[in-house]
């Protein structure tokens, strides 16, 4: 049975155009996998705490000397970690603020990035630990920052998460952006007239060859 882990980060409900973009794709691999599970994450309803001091400490005390406040402070990384080891696939919806991936999404990111779990230093060298899986990002801009754009040189999200996931082994991931999307909030277009197309790229997708 094929797993899907559905991550979003947008705090903006409803509203977010990369929560449709990733609902359509969760519902086209759906249909395609009747028999799969979906694991749900909105980073946007949780308070994931920032790292501090306590936290490094204990992420660097052997899990058999771990006390148990230690434990407990690693367990909200530890969900988020095997979250990730179960699913085959996963689906990120990653809005861009202020030229990066959102508060959010970075926070998630520092309590899933830890050596002897998805990295090691083992070898001397990195190397990723997360093996065979599959990452789809959407995300959405305000301006336009595509490659050849005026404003391409300030994208900051689909480098830096190339970077961060190929890090903890992941080199097979694709990007959707949707950018302009600041038309939609100022009323200069229609919302579904901005979205169609993007979600009839995601559509494609699941079409037979």
């Amino acid at each position: 049975m094929s797993t899907l882990l559905h991550v979003d980060s947008s705090p903006l409900g409803a509203a977010s155009i990369t929560r449709r973009l990733t609902a359509e794709y969760v519902q086209s691999w759906t249909q395609a996998h009747p028999d799969g599970e979906v694991i749900r994450r909105d980073l946007a309803q949780i308070a994931i705490p920032a790292l501090n001091g306590e936290w490094v400490q204990a992420i660097h005390t052997s899990p058999d000397a771990q006390t148990a406040a230690q434990r407990e402070l690693l367990q909200l990384s530890d969900t988020f970690i095997a979250e990730l080891e179960k699913a085959d696939e996963w689906v990120f919806g990653v809005p861009m603020h202020n030229f990066t991936v959102a508060a959010s999404f970075r926070l998630w990111l520092d309590q899933v990035l830890r050596a002897g779990k998805t990295f090691s230093y083992a070898s001397g060298s990195p190397a990723g630990l997360l093996k065979n899986k599959k990452a789809h990002f959407f995300t959405a801009s305000g301006g336009v920052y595509s490659a050849g754009s005026p404003a391409a040189a300030m994208d900051f999200v689909e480098p830096y998460l190339r970077a961060v996931f190929g890090f903890i082994g992941i080199t097979d991931v694709t990007f959707h952006t949707a950018g302009g999307a600041a038309a939609v909030a100022t009323g200069k277009i229609d919302r579904h007239v901005f979205l169609e197309p993007h979600l009839q790229v995601i559509r494609n997708e699941f079409q037979p060859a």
